[in-house]
């Protein structure tokens, strides 16, 4: 069966399927080792790279095109984290010996699709053989106003710590995905919100503008709020106290958790939510806020910067909730 497989050289599958996703004056139709990329003079480059391991971050029976949309996905995410525009993308693919042409044919469809709804152009990259299984690696680059650094360190005691969107839906719907039978109590159509959220992470781009105008300190949230939120507070050298009741659940999410008390946790520590960590000053919250509405963007104010170190989940008599089973999802 597995020599019925179409196969391509390495070249050839290049020119077929990723030169026509190229940006044609920055990568040359993928003929050379090398691409140019241009920046405004006003502007910096943002620079972020993430990768994606099958079973790791997806299953490898997963839609390859909402695999190739993932991986530029949560690049998406690190750059509007930082205000960034994004230029393009270089494309690490290590190809295991399963695959076959209509499975590239669907992956560079999906990448088709987000990069004519992110003007997000391939740049280049390289492809190779993967032993064990489907490897990704992108390298996303982006360009900010070069008075615009916003950086995890620069969080300050008295800033407020906001986020946007609702917090543990992907990693409901990791569960949700793993064990589809699992959680007969929870509607079908939740079971479906969460899984889409695990499967297909929404950047928030849209809110680059509000990041570079009110953000001190900004981050996204993969790795899990708790886990993610110690990152900032390790890189700024001060505390974040989170108010449990104001981070924001989606109705699907406080479905299923409503089935189980364990899966709270899990909603506040698990990761892939790819929404927006960020401190702002007090003084803006209302202009914050009032722009946050104008744009569409949910976005809700969950705790404050303090002196001290490390995360405080307090309740609402501002106590601190123990969490029993990690602060966040770790790769090793």
């Amino acid at each position: 069966m597995a020599n019925s497989r179409k196969r391509l050289g390495e070249s050839e599958l290049i020119r077929q399927y990723f030169a026509p996703l190229c940006h044609p004056d920055m990568s040359f139709g993928l003929s050379d080792d090398a691409a140019f990329l241009r920046c405004d003079t006003d502007q910096q480059l943002v620079l972020t790279k993430d990768m994606l391991v099958a079973d790791v971050h997806f299953f490898a029976d997963d839609d390859p095109a909402l695999i190739a949309r993932k991986a530029l996905r949560v690049n998406l995410s690190d750059l509007a984290s930082k205000g960034a525009e994004p230029l393009g993308y270089l494309l690490g693919l290590g190809l295991p010996a399963s695959w076959d042409e209509d499975w590239l044919k669907n992956f560079c469809e999906g990448l088709r699709l987000d990069q004519e709804c992110f003007a997000f152009p391939l740049i280049g990259g390289d492809t190779v053989k993967s032993p064990e299984r489907l490897t990704l690696s992108i390298t996303a680059f982006g360009q900010v106003p070069r008075s615009k650094t916003i950086l995890r360190m620069n969080a300050a005691v008295g800033e407020a710590v906001y986020v946007t969107g609702t917090i543990g839906d992907s990693a409901l719907g990791l569960l949700v995905r793993r064990e589809p039978d699992q959680y007969p109590s929870v509607a079908a159509a939740d079971r479906a919100f969460l899984k889409d959220r695990f499967l297909l992470p929404q950047p928030r781009l849209s809110c680059r503008e509000l990041i570079r105008k009110f953000a001190t300190a900004s981050m996204d949230i993969s790795d899990g709020l708790i886990g993610d939120a110690q990152k900032m507070s390790g890189a700024a050298r001060k505390a974040l106290l989170l108010d449990s009741d104001s981070v924001p659940l989606s109705p699907s999410a406080r479905a299923m958790i409503g089935s189980s008390t364990d899966l709270h946790e899990i909603a506040l520590t698990g990761g892939d939510d790819y929404e927006l960590l960020f401190c702002a000053r007090p003084e803006d919250h209302e202009p914050l806020m009032a722009e946050a509405h104008s744009l569409g963007i949910p976005l809700s104010r969950i705790g404050r910067v303090a002196e001290g170190a490390g995360v405080r989940l307090l309740d609402s008599a501002g106590q601190d909730i123990a969490l029993s089973h990690g602060s966040s999802y770790e790769h090793f």
